[in-house]
């Protein structure tokens, strides 16, 4: 992977979070560019008052809301053994191949408040995102990257609970900013942070609008699409000087006619 890595030109990863803590990454900080993801938020706009209603019906009170695929990363175990003593819901959103064996493990441990609805589609979970109380995000391995339930969740405005990782899920939830991070395979600490977002709904909220306005700042589709053409627009210009090596004229980054980048007998810079 050194040999490859070495061979290319750039390289984009989603979160500074990730390429301070890769060994690998560290060795070529200088060719990463860091964009994170981003949502188009119409996509999330829930207008079915009939599905919202049912929902609101079967969850009067509030809950924690996990989406996902069930994967060996998502700590979902973890979730289930950190709810042992708790009361209120938690509404698991999703499916894999590890559903059956989480079921099983809910049932031995009698966590009865733990409600797996199976994989849903866009309306029910944009109603279930809107009236959570918290997104509870317990990837507990470097394998998750980044996190983008935790961006649906900050989108609407929902405070975070994650696990410190080194990845993005902590790029996304800042601590006791846009939510609670805690140690990673920890139940009890999960707990905790459940708890403390159950009894504090103010604090909770105050994360949330904390979330939302990380959310704005950062992630949004439209950040994401201008990084990604400005790299492109780079693209084009080194493409343009390595067929004319010996151009000395300096091109427009186009789109932005204040920025420059000159050939490389003469230096680059923007």
């Amino acid at each position: 992977m050194t040999c490859f890595l070495k061979s290319v030109e750039h390289m984009v990863v989603a979160s500074s979070n990730h390429v301070e803590s890769s060994p690998v990454l560290q060795q070529f900080k200088e060719k990463v560019d860091v964009i994170p993801y981003g949502l188009d938020k119409t996509f999330y706009q829930n207008n079915d008052a009939e599905v919202l209603e049912k929902w609101k019906a079967i969850y009067p009170h509030g809950f924690f809301l996990f989406i996902g695929t069930f994967r060996y990363y998502k700590g979902l175990h973890i979730l289930i053994e950190a709810a042992k003593n708790s009361r209120y819901p938690i509404v698991v959103v999703g499916a894999g191949l590890i559903a059956t064996e989480l079921k099983a493990q809910a049932t031995k441990l009698s966590v009865n408040n733990i409600h797996f609805l199976g994989a849903l589609g866009d309306s029910n979970k944009a109603a279930l995102l809107q009236l959570s109380t918290c997104l509870v995000f317990p990837s507990h391995l470097r394998s998750e990257a980044f996190g983008i339930s935790l961006l649906e969740g900050a989108l609407y405005s929902k405070p975070l609970i994650s696990s410190e990782i080194g990845t993005g899920t902590t790029y996304i939830n800042i601590h006791r900013e846009t939510g609670l991070v805690v140690p990673p395979s920890d139940p009890a600490a999960l707990c905790r942070a459940m708890d403390e977002i159950w009894q504090n709904p103010e604090q909770a909220k105050s994360y949330g609008e904390a979330a939302y306005n990380r959310f704005e700042s950062l992630f949004t589709a439209k950040k994401m699409v201008a990084s990604y053409n400005n790299i492109n627009k780079l693209l084009i210009i080194m493409i343009f000087h390595f067929f004319n090596p010996l151009s000395h004229q300096s091109l427009p980054l186009i789109g932005n006619p204040e920025l420059t980048y000159r050939p490389l007998s003469e230096g680059c810079y923007w």
